[in-house]
C-alpha cells in the first residue's frame, strides 16, 4: 500500500474584525495510505474533458481534522489540489475519496 504525505485545505470561518466573519482556507499536513487509485475522464461541454480520480486516502486524524472534517475543501495529491467527494470517519482515521480538480479559493 503506497504511503502519502501532504496537505489538506479546510474552509474555516474566522472573525477578521469584531462582528465580521470571513471564510479562510487553512492547510494542515497529514500522513496516510493510498488504498485505491483510479483515474478517468468525464465528458463535459467544454473543449477538454474533466479529469476525475476516485483515489482513496486513509489519514491518521488529529483532533482538528476530526472536529472539522465537514469543512475539508481539498487534498493535495501528486502536486494537484483535488476536491473531496466524500469523507468517512473511522476513528482514529478519516477515509477521504477524491473527485475533480479543485479550483476554489486558495490558502494565504
Amino acid at each position: 500500500m503506497p504511503k502519502w504525505f501532504g496537505k489538506i485545505g479546510f474552509g474555516i470561518t474566522q472573525e477578521v474584525r469584531p462582528g465580521v466573519f470571513k471564510p479562510v482556507i487553512v492547510e494542515h499536513e497529514y500522513y496516510g495510505d493510498v488504498s485505491v487509485t483510479v483515474a478517468r475522464t468525464q465528458a463535459s461541454e467544454n473543449v477538454n474533458d474533466n479529469i476525475k480520480i476516485n483515489n482513496t486516502i486513509s489519514i491518521v486524524a488529529d483532533p482538528f481534522a476530526v472536529a472539522n472534517f465537514s469543512t475539508m475543501k481539498y487534498i493535495i495529491y501528486e502536486g494537484i489540489k483535488w476536491k473531496m467527494s466524500s469523507v468517512e470517519v473511522q476513528y482514529p482515521r478519516l477515509i477521504i475519496t477524491m473527485g475533480e480538480v479543485y479550483n476554489g479559493p486558495k490558502s494565504t
